[in-house]
């Protein structure tokens, strides 16, 4: 296996541990689950080195998943480890996100969550435990389908409660808890 293959599968091996320690672990997307389950979360590592770079790759991964059938590729983790490690950047990026989902015309067809190692809300302070409700080992685009999105918002009568409830969850959790999850990115060597 050449190091780059080798690099890949570990940066996927973490979000993944992410995913299934934090996100479904902690309940923080009651969602999230049976997607995990039914092996329906595409994985995608980009090797972006630019912001036109990453663009290009979001544009291909967002292709994909229009065309997939949702039974096999029903969401997509678009994960970038060489490219907006600065949470200002990222946040730029997102503006960007949001014309290629317009001109790609596929506003209320997918839309995109976001996920940075060091995710700040708005309205908080950076050493909020909040904050890690959006926080995963790199930078990552999630791509969702609105279809599947309005499916599993109607099964589930609180969705509106989730925010809130993540909140809590993590304050009770506390850095110390946090931590111990161990779903940081590996240290590199």
């Amino acid at each position: 296996m050449s190091d780059s293959a080798a690099r890949h599968d570990a940066i996927i091996a973490a979000t993944r541990n992410w995913l299934e320690r934090a996100v479904i672990g902690l309940n923080l997307c009651p969602f999230a689950k049976g997607v995990h389950v039914k092996g329906q979360i595409r994985y995608v590592v980009s090797t972006a080195q630019n912001d036109n770079d990453l663009l290009d790759d979001l544009e291909r991964e967002l292709k994909f998943l229009v065309d997939a059938a949702p039974e096999d590729v029903d969401t997509t983790l678009l994960i970038t480890p060489d490219v907006l490690a600065d949470f200002g950047d990222f946040t730029n990026f997102l503006d960007l996100v949001e014309v290629v989902l317009r001109t790609q015309g596929l506003g209320g067809v997918l839309q995109v969550a976001s996920f940075h190692p060091d995710y700040v809300f708005a309205d908080a302070e950076a050493d909020d435990i909040a904050n890690h409700t959006n926080r995963a080992p790199y930078p990552t685009l999630h791509l969702i389908r609105e279809a599947s999105l309005a499916r599993a918002t109607a099964a589930f009568p609180d969705a509106a409660d989730i925010y809130e409830r993540n909140i809590e969850t993590l304050r009770q959790l506390g850095h110390e808890g946090w931590r111990a999850l161990d779903v940081d990115a590996p240290a590199k060597p």
